[in-house]
This record gives structure tokens, C-alpha cells and sequence, in this order.
């Protein structure tokens, strides 16, 4: 994919009204070449054209290793851009050096990325009839493709800078975790975009009266449908907002990444609301209501804990809390982190610089720079290269017209810069900087924390610390994994980030130290404890005699909990040597985190985290196709084949494997963890489940889900919930076999590794609980040889919450030596001959007594919700059962 250059008019047009321009600043110190460009056509300088042109570009070719075995793996990227989600999605930022270092426009390359799913794949030739619509409250409805708004439709060119609401977030997540992935400072990109205004479809179509917002959706599937959002339908007919629907980027058509062929851009708004790959603008009366809107893109009162947050739904319909316009913001770019400034022979002075940005159009009027923690401060440069396209006048340029002389809003960052004397800064021990846009919108001194942690814009602080002949400096935090940055190294090391003094002393005075909400999180470490453990050491302890794993940084030895671990002992082995920080966090409960005190060994050693910060195991791209899908230490992905429904409130998910003659894997008896992102924050949800399908079936496997849906009493279940959701096509992670019990058939079974012989199984379920009951009847039921008799207590509520049943019933009924089989309902239709009631003491005392199970070896196999669990539980130990005889799933 080639840049599309000016033409040979239009670069002789930028030269003509170059004479009357003033020429772009110089920045000659030697951290920097920003503001020098090749003249795409003679290789002239960017101050010959008056105002900056693109930097170069090399579009990548080659799909990355990491990508190949993902949604995305045709897709070509930058090995350079930051991951911050993990594998997938692609979600990405630019080293903050690069980014600056290529001045006021940014390549398609190094253009920061949000995505929340697969990327939707265009072909070249497809892209003239992308077809997208205008609808809703309309006169005039539209249906239009991508040629005929290039050919009816006045084109465009606009330099804008897009932000993403969660730049700067990983400060908020150093503070206390917010429910959002962590961007650095360099979400924020500028390119030159072509297309045409939005309020020329919208005057086309003619809104009705009452008309309030247009509604823009995407073309991506995700899990909560695809993405939409809305804005405000006077915004889009205001011609000094600038929105537009966008073609190109810098020239060239847009890359899939950011939104091939076609995209909104929403100047001066967070970055959320310019959607990619459109396919739909609808007009409406209301805010959209789409879950991305909905749920993303806020900012709640910080007073709202992420479990409030969770608990209410309230705070999220509230569409006061919703974002658009950016905050006025700042940060420096050099000195960069960990730069160190050379005391003997340098130059005089150093020149601090970075970039600021404001919202809804309105200008940074002043960037301050302060070496007294705001005592005094010193007014820095500002260069404004958006005002050399302003007075560019009307200019051909990438197919479009590039006219903003009329407009008085500022859609683009500007740069600053300050020389401060080398003897200041070496007196000084921090730099801070903060802007300040024309409404005199100043950034805060504090963090404003919230559950989304977006819109994080504090005075930015970079520390400086004196060594023997030089100086180094610090910058707050890096971006996703990377460790590194004073707030880490404050909040190691004990300070409160929270006291009003960035977790440092004043002087000789100790700062106030305020009980805060992240004081009373639970702590999983040994106090005291500060043994170094590096990468070498970890990674010898990844067998089963001795396994080590590694969750938010620090070690735990789990030898001692293998025998008595709920998921058994292949659940810690399968984490040993990695970082199983998001399986640990998602599943466990606070019970078992605070237990974990007392397997902390130590921390992993900062080069040890950057080596695990790679992000988890992926499989082998070169490798042979396995025969079985599942592994215990990698995370494998399926695709949702089809979705059917049971019931009101149940699906059969059937997933298809990696190869047609691939089976599962997985012993009976036991289960394998189910893992979605969370589609705003990407924090991880998992869940163990038990396929219902044969363990030998090929290439296919079926797993039964109860969706648990909101109600007014009670918030729904998030797994089954984002499951339900899931379009056809989508990408899954699975992992395992996990469990501590295994049936190995003809009545004998494995328990935490020690085998047992078993007469008799007293199966007792509830609900979707039947899934790893089923499991180990259906295996019994089906080996002619195995005289195993089983008794299953089912529990429903409903006779159609019953699952499985037909399949239950034929078993019974073909095995009636072998086999009770009983039902019991709490809401019985009049003619229901089963049991009545609830699964507890008085059923079980009637129906499951030891006694009446004779001498020989029993055992009673549970599974249901957690109530039941341990009402079943007090019950049975009453009647006789003790606990080696019982196992809950």
C-alpha cells in the first residue's frame, strides 16, 4: 500500500502560498528532528511548503509472529508500536519518543490504535461499493457507497488530532486498578484526513423535528453487538466541529487498523466517538443505547467503587457522566524516561519539551513549566502548526481542499518548548508542566481517580535524580506491562501516591497519609518480605515437584496447597514459571487471595517482569496441528459455530476446534476454563465450564450455558451474560483440562492424583450444575462392562429449567439395573409425579442417607450453585457422609 503524495498542481500550490507563510520553528538541540521532512516529490524541506506535510512512511508487509494465530493474523503491522491488551485485540501506542520525534503529523504506522475486536477485512476491490446509510429520523433516507460519496460530495482535508479517552490512564492504575487497560501518554496521534463533512449527508437526508443525535455504528462484530455511539445532531451541523466521514489518512486510503474504507472523525471529542468501518449514521431522538455507549467512554464520580460500579447500573445510564470533549492536557516528551544529561561539557542550557491538547475546539493559550512543585512557574514556547494550515487559505491537497481559514477552532495538539538552565535543573528534584486552553480550562495539580480512569490529566511530572556527573530523569509510568517510573517506584517502596505530595516527604515533615479505598485492598504479600527472585529462578520451579507462578509481580510457591487446591493439582502446575495474574484475579475469591500470604516468597526481579510483560504463552505458529485442542499451559482459541437455544434463560454454544479430526482432550470428570475480555476495560473473565459433548467427538465441541440475566434485585452473571452476546464467528480462549477428580471408568476414579474404586456415585445437581454430573453418568452409562450404579438428585426450580433431560431419561430408562434417576421442583406443575422441594436436609435425609448406600464404597459427586453446595454439604455430613466421600465440582 503506497502513500498517495500531492499531486505535482498541488505541490506546486503549497509552495506558492508558502512565500507568505512564517517558516516552521527551528528545533536544532539533538533529542529531537521533529519539524524536518522529506518534500514527497524533490525531497525539499517542510518550511519550503510552510507547513508540515506527513513524515515518511513505510507501511509495513509482513504479519507479525505474534499476530498470525489471532482474528488478525493478515494483517501487517509496526513491530514497534506497544501492546497493550495482550495479543488481541489491538490496542497500541507508540514509544512517546517516537511519536514526537516525527513532528505534528503522525505516519499510519505509528497512529495510536483502540480496537475492540477482529479487525473487518476489505478487500482493495470491495472498497468502492462499501455501502453505508442514513436513517432514523430522516426525510430523506440514504443509502450510499463509498464512489458515489467521492463522486456527489465536496471532499474535505482537515489536519485532527485524535486522543483516546484513556491516555495517561496507567497513572490512575498505579494509584488503585480502574476497570481500563493501561495507556502511557502517547494515545494521541495527528493525521491530515480527506473526506466529506457529515452535515452535508445529514442536510441531504433532512432530520425531522425532534431529531437530538446521530447515532454512528461500525462494522466490527463483538461480543455486545457492534459498535455504536452517538453525538449530538446540532454538533454535526456546526461547520466550525468539523465532523466528518474520512477516506484517506495523510494522503493514502485509510489502513485497516484505523477503519478501511471509511470512518468518522470527530474533532476536539475523545477518540471513542470517531467509529471505525462505518456502515450506519442514525439520526434519533435519544442518546444511542448501544453497550458500548453505554458503558464506555465515562467518567463517574470517583467516589464510585469499581464494585459500586458493578452492583448499579444506575451510574452507567446517567448520561451526565459521559464524555466528549477532551480535557486540556500535557506532557513532556523530553527528557525522555531513564535519559540521562551528562554534567561535564554540556551545553549551558536544556531544552524541556512535549506536547499539549485541548477539547471541543478550543486552543491552548499557555503551557507552564514549574521546578518548585508550583510555587513558581515559567511560561514555555508554544508552536501552533495548525495556524499555518489556517492561513494556507483554500489549497488542493490528497484529493480534497484543505480550507480552515474561517474556522477558529483548533482541532490539533501543538508543541511547546522551554530552555531551563542546566544549573536549575541540577538544584531541581522534579520537572512538572501544565496547560491551560482559552476558557482558562487549567489542568488540576491531583488526579481526579475514577472507575474508567479515563480523561486522567494531572500536571504531568517527570523526577530528577543526581547522580556523581550526570542527571537522570523519571517519568511517571510506562505504558501496559512495562515496569518502570517513579510512581511504581514511590508505591514500592511504601508511599501513598494519594497524600497531596506524590508520596514523598516535604522537607523534614512526614506527609499526611489519608485512609484511602486502595489502603484496604487485600493484601496477598508477606510483610517484610524482600527477597528478589529473578526470571532464572522462577522459570526452575515450572514442574510439579515444586511450582512457582507469579501473580502482580510477586512469587508464590504453591506445593503446599497442591493436594487441597478445588481445581486440583494440574491448575497450579499449568501456572508454574508464568505470570497467571489474570486467571488468579478473575476466579479467585477474597478468601483465597488473603490466604496467599502465606505462600509469598518474594517479588520477581524488575528484569524478570519484563521478560514475563510479553504476555502469556502463545502456541508455536511452526508447529504440527495437535491432535487434541487443549492445552494446560496455553490458551487456545475456537470459533463460535452456532448458538442454539434451549430455553428461555440456556444455550448450547458450539464451538468449532482448530482442525476438523482435532478432539478435545479432556478426561471425564473434568472441566476447562472459558476466558472473554471484557470489552471496555479488557480485564479478563473466566469461568470453568463442562462441555456436554463426547470428549471424542471431532473438531466440534458443545458447552450448555445458563445465562443469568440482569434483574432489578440483583446484577446478572458477567461470564454467561458476555457469552450470550458473542455473534457467530468470534474468537474464544480455552484452557485446560483442569479439576481434581477424573473418572477412569469401571468404577474406578482419580482424586488429587490418588485412585479410588467406587460401587456406588450419589450424583446431587442443581441447574446447569448438571454439566460435569452428566459428564461422568453419560461414561458409566455407556460402557456395557461398567456395573457403576448411579442415583441422581436433580434440582430445578421449573420443569423446562430441567437441562438435559431427554438424554437423562433415556439413560435411565435402557440402564434401570444401574440407575435411579430423580427429579425434584420447587415449582411442580399440578400433575408432576417427581419429587417437591428444594435439594436440602430433609430430601437428602429421606433419599441420600449412608446407610441406606450399604458398606461398600460410595461416593457423592455435587455440583450447583454455591447455596446449594453448602447447604447439600452441613446436610450430608448429618446423615452419615464424611468428607473423603464427598466432591464438589
Amino acid at each position: 500500500m503506497a502513500t498517495i503524495a500531492p499531486t505535482h498542481e498541488e505541490v506546486k500550490q503549497l509552495r506558492r502560498v508558502s512565500a507568505d507563510l512564517p517558516p516552521t520553528p527551528p528545533d536544532s538541540d539533538n533529542n529531537s528532528d521533529a519539524g524536518k521532512h522529506d518534500d514527497l516529490e524533490e525531497g525539499a524541506k517542510c518550511a519550503e511548503v510552510g507547513f508540515p506535510l506527513p513524515p515518511p512512511t513505510s507501511p509495513p508487509t509482513e504479519v507479525l509472529e505474534i499476530d498470525k494465530k489471532t482474528p488478525d493474523g493478515w494483517l501487517p503491522r509496526d513491530p514497534r508500536l506497544i501492546r497493550l491488551t495482550g495479543v488481541h485485540p489491538f490496542n497500541v501506542e507508540a514509544p512517546l519518543s517516537d511519536l514526537y520525534n516525527e513532528g505534528f503529523l503522525t505516519s499510519p504506522e505509528l497512529f495510536y490504535v483502540r480496537n475492540h475486536g477482529a479487525v473487518p477485512q476489505v478487500s482493495d476491490e470491495e472498497i468502492p461499493d462499501w455501502e453505508f446509510t442514513v436513517e432514523g429520523m430522516v426525510e430523506h433516507p440514504l443509502k450510499l457507497s463509498l464512489k458515489e460519496l467521492i463522486a456527489n460530495y465536496e471532499q474535505k482535508s482537515y489536519p485532527i488530532t485524535l486522543v483516546c479517552a484513556g491516555n495517561r490512564r496507567k497513572e490512575q492504575n498505579v494509584v488503585r486498578k480502574t476497570k481500563g487497560f493501561s495507556w502511557g501518554a502517547a494515545g494521541v496521534s495527528t493525521a491530515i484526513f480527506t473526506g466529506v463533512s457529515m452535515s452535508d449527508l445529514l442536510e441531504r437526508a433532512r432530520p425531522k423535528r425532534g431529531a437530538r443525535y446521530v447515532c454512528m455504528e461500525g462494522a466490527d462484530k463483538l461480543p455486545n453487538g457492534y459498535y455504536e455511539t452517538s453525538v449530538k445532531l446540532n454538533w454535526v451541523m456546526d461547520p466550525n466541529r468539523g465532523m466528518m466521514l474520512a477516506h484517506r489518512m495523510n494522503g493514502e486510503m485509510l489502513r485497516p487498523d484505523h477503519g478501511k474504507p471509511l470512518r468518522a472523525v470527530i474533532p476536539g471529542q475523545i477518540g471513542g466517538r470517531s467509529v471505525k468501518w462505518l456502515k450506519r449514521l442514525i439520526v434519533t431522538a435519544e442518546p444511542s443505547v448501544n453497550w458500548y455507549h453505554v458503558y464506555d467512554n465515562r467518567v463517574l464520580p470517583t467516589m464510585v467503587s469499581p464494585e459500586e460500579s458493578a452492583n448499579d447500573p444506575k451510574w452507567w445510564m446517567d448520561e451526565r457522566y459521559a464524555i466528549y470533549d477532551l480535557s486540556t492536557n500535557s506532557a513532556i516528551a523530553y527528557p525522555a524516561h531513564e535519559e540521562q544529561l551528562c554534567l561535564v561539557g554540556c551545553e549551558p542550557n536544556y531544552r524541556v519539551k512535549g506536547y499539549a491538547y485541548g477539547g471541543g475546539g478550543r486552543r491552548i493559550t499557555r503551557v507552564e513549566v514549574t521546578l518548585d512543585k508550583g510555587k513558581t512557574w515559567r511560561l514555555a514556547n508554544i508552536d501552533y502548526a495548525e495556524d499555518r494550515y489556517r492561513e494556507a487559505g483554500r489549497v488542493p491537497m490528497y484529493g480534497g481542499t484543505l480550507d480552515i481559514e474561517f474556522r477558529e477552532s483548533s482541532f490539533c495538539w501543538c508543541f511547546w518548548n522551554i530552555d531551563i538552565p542546566v544549573t536549575e535543573l541540577t538544584s531541581a528534584s522534579d520537572i512538572f508542566v501544565r496547560a491551560m486552553d482559552e476558557s482558562m480550562n487549567v489542568q488540576p495539580r491531583d488526579m481526579y481517580w475514577s472507575v474508567l480512569g479515563m480523561m486522567n490529566n494531572p500536571w504531568f511530572r517527570v523526577t530528577i535524580s543526581k547522580e556523581k556527573d550526570y542527571l537522570r530523569f523519571e517519568h511517571p509510568t510506562l505504558p501496559a506491562l512495562m515496569p518502570g517510573g517513579w510512581m511504581e517506584r514511590i508505591k514500592k517502596a511504601g508511599g501513598n501516591l494519594t497524600n497531596g505530595y506524590w508520596g514523598e516527604k516535604i522537607g523534614s515533615e512526614e506527609a499526611p497519609e489519608p485512609v484511602t479505598e486502595a489502603a484496604r485492598e487485600i493484601v496477598m504479600t508477606k510483610d517484610g518480605l524482600t527477597e528478589i527472585i529473578n526470571v532464572d529462578d522462577l522459570r526452575k520451579h515450572d514442574k510439579e515437584d515444586a511450582p512457582w507462578f507469579v501473580v502482580n509481580g510477586e512469587v508464590y510457591d504453591g506445593t503446599a496447597f497442591l493436594k487441597e487446591h478445588p481445581g486440583g493439582a494440574q491448575s497450579i502446575v499449568s501456572a508454574a514459571g508464568l505470570d497467571s495474574t489474570d486467571e488468579f484475579m478473575a476466579i479467585h475469591s477474597e478468601t483465597a487471595k488473603a490466604m496467599m500470604k502465606d505462600y509469598h516468597i518474594g517479588s520477581l526481579s524488575e528484569e524478570g517482569k519484563a521478560a514475563l510483560a510479553g504476555g502469556e504463552v502463545q502456541p508455536d505458529p511452526s508447529a504440527e496441528p495437535s491432535a487434541t485442542f487443549l492445552d494446560s499451559r496455553t490458551w487456545k482459541k475456537a470459533t463460535l459455530h452456532t448458538k442454539s437455544t434451549v430455553s428461555w434463560d440456556t444455550r448450547i454454544f458450539t464451538f468449532k476446534l482448530e482442525h476438523d479430526e482435532q478432539t478435545l482432550g479432556l478426561p471425564t470428570g473434568q472441566h476447562l476454563m472459558i476466558r472473554l475480555r471484557d470489552p471496555v476495560t479488557r480485564e479478563a473473565i473466566i469461568r470453568s465450564y463442562t462441555p456436554i459433548s463426547e470428549t471424542s467427538k471431532a473438531g466440534f465441541m458443545d458447552v450448555l450455558v445458563k445465562i443469568y440475566f440482569d434483574t432489578k434485585e440483583r446484577k446478572g452473571g458477567k461470564m454467561s451474560q458476555a457469552m450470550d452476546a458473542l455473534p457467530i464467528g468470534h474468537f474464544v480462549d480455552f484452557k485446560g483440562p483442569i479439576g481434581k477428580f477424573e473418572y477412569l471408568g469401571g468404577g474406578k476414579c482419580s482424586v488429587s492424583g490418588m485412585e479410588r474404586n467406587v460401587k456406588t456415585f450419589l450424583m446431587i445437581c442443581g441447574g446447569s450444575g448438571i454439566t460435569p454430573i452428566y459428564q461422568v453418568f453419560r461414561a458409566v452409562m455407556q460402557d456395557a462392562e461398567d456395573k457403576t450404579k448411579c442415583v441422581i438428585l436433580n434440582g430445578n426450580r421449573l420443569l423446562e429449567d430441567i437441562l438435559c433431560k431427554a438424554d437423562l431419561d433415556t439413560f435411565a430408562k435402557d440402564n434401570k439395573e444401574k440407575c435411579d434417576l430423580l427429579y425434584t421442583l420447587t415449582k411442580a406443575p399440578e400433575d408432576w409425579e417427581g419429587l417437591r422441594g428444594r435439594i436440602a436436609a430433609p430430601l437428602l435425609k429421606q433419599h441420600a442417607d449412608r446407610a441406606s448406600f450399604g458398606s461398600g464404597d460410595a461416593m457423592v459427586l455435587v455440583c450447583g450453585p454455591e447455596a446449594l453446595e453448602k447447604s447439600v454439604h452441613q446436610a450430608l455430613l448429618e446423615i452419615g457422609w464424611t468428607d473423603d466421600d464427598l466432591m464438589f465440582f
